[in-house]
């Protein structure tokens, strides 16, 4: 495997709220900028010379476990953007494991662990990104749901390139 492409990790969300936040991302990511679809990130960028260990590694990490245990807590501001923040330590340490697998690999950004989140809007000013909190505030209801597995995407400089997902068993 030598493609050059970086691998980006991602934690797949159940179809229900894939589709939501797929919609809330049509709705208000700029749409010359969304180019991929709603998705929860783990590593942003591990080099490809580990794919096939990390290939491994996600497969394990999904053979075993039920499907992880997570929360949406609401809205997470960006500055200028708008997320949806979600918690989940089953996930978490499961990033923490593999962090701990290829550590010497991680770029800085991957060395530290991610505030779990799904991101609807990116590159806005600042005042826009304060009215879709405000306006999305009342209708983000804190729930509980579960991850339904893992993927690995290739990063090609605009969309990424669907590589494999690995579903949790469980």
């Amino acid at each position: 495997m030598n493609d050059p492409a970086p691998l980006i990790v991602t934690a797949e969300l159940p179809p229900d709220l894939q589709a939501w936040a797929d919609g809330l991302r049509r709705a208000h990511y700029p749409p010359e900028r969304n180019r991929i679809a709603a998705h929860v990130t783990l590593f942003h960028a591990l080099p490809p010379s580990a794919e096939s260990e990390l290939r491994d590694c996600l497969a394990a990490a999904a053979r075993d476990p039920a499907p992880l245990p997570a929360r949406l807590e609401g809205l997470m501001p960006l500055g200028r953007g708008t997320a949806l923040a979600i918690t989940s330590p089953a996930l978490l340490a499961l990033r923490d494991d593999l962090a701990d697998r290829f550590h010497g690999l991680l770029t800085p950004q991957d060395g530290h662990r991610p505030r779990l989140h799904v991101t609807i809007q990116n590159k806005v000013s600042i005042e826009a990104a304060r009215a879709l909190q405000a306006e999305l505030a009342p209708q983000v209801q804190p729930h509980d749901f579960r991850f339904a597995g893992l993927a690995l995407h290739r990063y090609r400089g605009g969309p990424w390139e669907f590589v494999k997902r690995w579903s949790f068993r469980g």
